[in-house]
């Protein structure tokens, strides 16, 4: 007898963690798990796949459905459009002993179908990186931003905390104002304060510290920025970042589609500082504001089967999601 394909598996890999949601064909969430950073960029693609297969493998255990059962997974990352980044997950799956078919989705588009199942809007994710989409008819038509620490990601984790870092060793050697910023960083990097105006080392111990990771890691303080209250240099940093934003969302912005916008991603998606600064730019725009993508590799999922997802299947959805998390 033919085992029955029911099981869709929903990947929402993050470069914070990767978050899998097994659901069957009607919407219902079955099973949930999380693992590491999936984010290719930040970890290489052997490690992001990595955690792919670990968090699908736990999810499927979870759900009772045996990965030879499963009918599709489908994948939101960012970076997945590389060729090398997308034959190591679909490896690591079949490791996994799942056959189905692979769908890459944009991880901008899961984003957007997190807050709101219409067919036509925006949406803008701060993550390690950043970027914004318009969206037609359920697709992705048209991207501003998104390239990457080096060349772009405005606005993002990257670009908060290399300015959070600069400040503070601007601070440190007199080339810039006093900053809250400075004794977070250091208490953070677990480097002692100068015992003097002449003191370098502390200043040495924080760029040994900061080179011996990647480049990308500095996203890792960009929380600092969101840490202190009426800080100069904190307040200009966020003011910056909403701007660039701003201007992100306004390169794929369209007279004919006024839908809502989505905000997400681990920085956007803490609901505090810079989201008020972009929500109080937009007025009185719709805004959504969305921890994660998982609730829209869902949807996307489901869509990816022919179901409609309209406004009662999407809060059946939100609602069977959060009774699994």
């Amino acid at each position: 007898m033919t085992e029955q394909l029911t099981g869709l598996v929903a990947v929402d890999a993050g470069g914070t963690s990767t978050r899998t949601v097994v659901l069957d064909p009607a919407g219902h969430c079955l099973g949930y798990a999380v693992a590491g950073s999936s984010n290719p960029v930040a970890v290489g693609p052997e490690t992001a796949a990595a955690s792919v297969a670990q968090s699908v493998r736990v999810a499927l255990e979870k759900a009772r459905i045996p990965s030879t059962a499963t009918r599709l997974v489908v994948l939101a990352m960012a970076g997945a459009g590389s060729p090398s980044v997308s034959a190591e997950v679909s490896s690591r799956l079949a490791d996994v002993g799942l056959e189905a078919p692979v769908v890459f989705e944009s991880d901008l588009l899961a984003t957007y179908f997190s807050g709101t199942h219409r067919a036509d809007g925006y949406a803008v994710i701060s993550g390690t990186g950043a970027g914004a989409i318009r969206v037609e008819q359920g697709r992705q038509v048209a991207v501003a931003d998104g390239l990457g620490w080096l060349l772009g990601d405005e606005g993002s984790g990257f670009w908060i905390g290399h300015r959070v870092v600069r400040a503070a060793l601007a601070d440190l050697d007199g080339r810039g104002p006093a900053t809250e910023l400075t004794p977070l960083l250091l208490g953070r990097l677990g480097v002692a304060a100068p015992s003097d105006p002449t003191d370098r080392e502390p200043i040495l111990a924080l760029v040994r510290a900061l080179y011996a990771g990647p480049p990308v890691r500095l996203a890792d303080h960009a929380r600092l920025a969101f840490e202190v209250d009426g800080d100069m240099t904190a307040d200009r940093i966020l003011d910056a970042a909403a701007a660039a934003l701003e201007r992100t969302l306004d390169a794929v912005r369209s007279p004919t589609v006024s839908g809502p916008v989505v905000l997400g991603g681990g920085i956007l998606g803490r609901g505090d500082k810079l989201v008020d600064r972009l929500v109080g730019a937009r007025g009185a725009a719709e805004v959504h504001v969305v921890a994660d993508g998982v609730l829209g590799v869902c949807v996307l999922a489901l869509r990816r089967t022919g179901t409609t997802v309209d406004a009662a299947a999407f809060q059946r959805l939100a609602t069977s999601l959060a009774a699994v998390r």
